[in-house]
């Protein structure tokens, strides 16, 4: 008798998006920075910066909640006979597709998920990042009818499903033999921030706790930003879109009752009020999103899985958000990056020569 998964119902994903709707705003309270309980993107730039990817002083952290989150995954995966190692085709362009991602988030200042928790903390300048992210995930939909593909997935080893779950492995290793020291920027090999967002975080045991969890249930879930927008998009289906509305509405009231709402444009923490570059930025990151198969928080998820292509594209984000930050292509509260322009519109003609060459025109 085949056991019924009840996080893939309907209610199970409203309960999924409703769970981190709470436990994000509650990681704001324990130490995370502002309207930034989780953001896939954020954390993952902390850590490239921890490990020595980028030099930005002030985001630099090795961050639990993304080892949570993949490791989360491979429990679920293993538990449940999911972990199906496998690999794709076209692993440089989805590397790729993972660094230019990564920029259009840092040119808005966050992932989906965090566009949704700014929306829930009160920032509304993120109506215009939700409104890009909408749009970049159309365009992505334009080329998935007509047949784009980065090509057949194939069963593989298992040590390559393993890969992205050991390196988040050692990452929370080096965290334990080499934990922050109060008033020191470095300890071993890892940085840390002394002031800014990267010197906010909840502690280290919640932390992991809450990215264990949110990571188990998005596992058997399949919980994605991206897909709920491209489900909607295609085939009008609201199943997964139901779970990011119960994550928006959840976090709004839970941050209401945090007394952490604080509605506005102005003086938004890690925001800025540039609102077509909000928009371009998230355009950017929808469309990465949808060629590359899933937001950043499902690549995670399926990287815990066995999933290398999605792996691929994790370590992409990672390398780009070293880009962004020694090359001056990240936003930052009083605006854009020296040269964020160019590189987001490198991005938008790498997307589109991508989705040009890897669409195939249906008989």
């Amino acid at each position: 008798m085949i056991k019924k998964n009840v996080f893939a119902t309907r209610w199970g994903i409203i309960a999924v998006g409703a769970l981190i709707g709470v436990l994000a705003p509650l990681l704001q309270k324990m130490g995370n920075p502002g309207n930034m309980g989780i953001c896939v993107a954020c954390f993952e730039r902390d850590i490239a910066g921890a490990i020595g990817f980028h030099q930005a002083k002030v985001v630099q952290y090795v961050r639990p909640e993304i080892i949570g989150f993949v490791l989360g995954s491979l429990v679920a995966a293993y538990l449940f006979k999911e972990f199906r190692p496998r690999l794709g085709s076209s692993p440089i362009v989805r590397f790729f597709l993972g660094v230019f991602a990564m920029i259009g988030a840092l040119v808005f200042l966050g992932c989906p998920w965090r566009a949704l928790l700014r929306l829930a903390g009160g920032d509304f300048n993120a109506i215009l990042g939700i409104a890009g992210l909408i749009f970049g995930i159309w365009i992505g939909t334009l080329f998935l009818k007509k047949g784009y593909n980065l090509g057949r997935t194939h069963s593989a080893n298992p040590v390559s499903g393993w890969m992205l779950p050991l390196m988040m492995g050692g990452l929370l290793v080096l965290v334990l033999i080499f934990p922050q020291i109060q008033g020191e920027a470095k300890n071993g090999v890892l940085n840390y921030s002394l002031k800014g967002p990267g010197s906010m975080h909840a502690p280290l045991i919640i932390s992991i706790l809450a990215g264990l969890a949110i990571g188990f249930l998005a596992q058997r879930s399949r919980f994605c930003t991206m897909g709920a927008f491209r489900d909607l998009i295609l085939f009008r289906q609201i199943h997964l879109f139901s779970g990011l509305l119960a994550l928006l509405v959840v976090a709004a009231v839970t941050n209401v009752i945090l007394n952490q709402f604080k509605p506005g444009f102005e003086g938004q923490p890690v925001a800025h009020t540039l609102h077509i570059w909000n928009f371009i930025g998230m355009a950017l990151s929808g469309l990465c999103f949808v060629l590359a198969g899933g937001c950043p928080g499902r690549q995670l998820f399926l990287s815990g899985e066995g999933d290398g292509d999605a792996a691929i594209f994790v370590l992409g984000m990672l390398v780009g958000a070293g880009f962004a930050h020694n090359f001056s292509l990240a936003s930052s509260p009083k605006g854009l990056g020296t040269y964020a322009i160019p590189a987001v519109i490198t991005g938008f003609v790498f997307c589109f020569l991508v989705a040009f060459m890897m669409t195939k025109k249906k008989a």
